[in-house]
């Protein structure tokens, strides 16, 4: 007979990779049921989007075997529920983690790695939103093809905008508010005004991840996020070449200012190289290589992933079907993206005692 105890001693010997503590002390076992050398158990992760999944399921069922029984049966059933460090959330109390998309300059893609990171996190089973925090240059109206104005709907007996929802994801951009083509023309008051709106008079219900891009630079929109609102990892965008590699200095510098802090969580490069549509082996450098390894490693922060150039993309965000791709080697690239921020903070959350929203 398989004992229970057994089984848990087995699996306190698997270790996650990421947190550094076994799965029985994570509490990443539950409802293991035995029967005779049937064995059954929920193995759940902290993310939808591990890229480990494989990994830590082939260490449980190799634990047994060693350990237990090398006949059992072994049938692991595999979840997850997004872990956060905000069991207290006073604002945004059904968001578990808010994932800010910073670059030191515009041009470089930073909606777009914003975008697709939240598209390619709700593909894997996360529930998700986007706050385009880009108050001159808002552009996720035109990457979803979405221009509706937010409907209003009552909450706790107060009036909060209603997120739009396209492709799963709940979008919220001041571009929603305006019609097309009128400018934007505030003072800093009045921009930061705005931000702590989007923030607190929205109804965005519960959220693993709002995502929020901000614009390019350093300025009022990011002292508001970094100052007012808990925001549990931020990642730095570039291309390869050191005119971007500049600025992305200074938006990292800016992060790390006293009473601007936020965890970094690390970088993203864009446009690292161009692949032709008639020659998908190829690889061009168009803007320089290496530019993102570079910064990362100036700061000792992970270069989370590098995106090509592809010219579907292009056409995809202006036609407002961005979430549409049949490139594989693109998917691959957002796919690896997606999994190492989601991984990252789940390390972040474990640093800071995880607990878990219901809802």
């Amino acid at each position: 007979m398989i004992s229970r105890e057994r089984v848990l001693e087995a699996l306190s010997q698997v270790m996650d990779p990421d947190l550094q503590k076994d799965l029985i002390t994570l509490g990443m076992i539950e409802n293991l049921r035995i029967e005779n050398k049937n064995v059954y158990f929920r193995l759940v992760l902290t993310t939808p989007a591990c890229p480990l999944k494989e990994q830590i399921k082939q260490a449980c069922l190799n634990a047994i075997h060693i350990m237990v029984d090398k006949q059992a049966e072994v049938q692991i059933e595999v979840t997850s529920k997004v872990t956060t460090k905000r069991a207290d959330a006073t604002v945004l109390k059904g968001v578990k983690n808010i994932i800010a998309i910073a670059s030191g300059k515009g041009g470089v893609g930073k909606s777009t790695l914003a975008v697709n990171l939240a598209i390619t996190l709700q593909k894997l089973g996360s529930t998700v939103g986007i706050l385009d925090a880009d108050i001159y240059g808002p552009s996720i109206p035109t990457m979803f093809g979405v221009y509706d104005a937010p409907e209003m709907v009552e909450v706790d007996g107060r009036s909060l905008m209603q997120p739009i929802e396209k492709e799963g994801i709940k979008l919220l951009s001041i571009g929603f508010l305006l019609p097309p083509g009128q400018a934007v023309v505030w003072r800093g008051p009045m921009i930061s005004s705005a931000i702590r709106q989007f923030m607190n008079d929205v109804n965005w219900g519960n959220l693993d991840y709002l995502i929020i891009d901000l614009p390019p630079g350093t300025g009022d929109i990011h002292l508001t996020l970094a100052q007012q609102f808990p925001v549990t990892g931020l990642v730095i965008i570039t291309t390869p070449q050191e005119l971007a590699l500049a600025d992305a200095r200074k938006a990292v510098a800016m992060f790390h200012m006293q009473g601007v802090s936020l965890p970094i969580i690390g970088v993203a490069e864009n446009m690292s190289y161009f692949v032709p549509d008639d020659a998908p082996d190829k690889k061009y450098y168009l803007f320089g290589s290496g530019g993102g390894q570079k910064l990362a490693d100036e700061y000792n922060l992970p270069l989370l992933a590098q995106i090509p150039m592809f010219e579907p993309i292009r056409a995809n965000a202006d036609n407002g079907k961005v979430y549409e791709s049949n490139n594989q080697p693109i998917n691959n690239a957002f796919l690896t993206f997606a999994q190492n921020v989601a991984q990252k903070i789940a390390v972040l959350n474990s640093l800071n005692n995880q607990s878990t929203i219901n809802g």
